[in-house]
């Protein structure tokens, strides 16, 4: 008896408890860094942080460049 309760609470946790785990597989961003920045850019503070403005986008500057920033 103890065996056939053993068992079926074996396939009972295999198959309802294990079947509702989902895979989450991340987005590929597409970031694109900017090296050098050009000389007619601006500095502008939104929300107290610090952005370049150039060709009416707004970037962050970071350890490898400047990246885009959407608002």
């Amino acid at each position: 008896m103890k065996a056939t309760f053993s068992f079926i609470f074996l396939l009972f946790y295999a198959f309802v408890l294990t079947s509702c785990v989902t895979t989450v597989r991340p987005r590929p961003t597409n970031v694109v860094v900017v090296k050098k920045i050009p000389r007619a850019h601006k500095i502008v503070y939104i929300n107290g942080h610090q952005y370049y403005k150039w060709n009416g986008k707004h970037y962050r500057k970071t350890t490898k460049g400047y990246v885009f920033v959407r608002f």
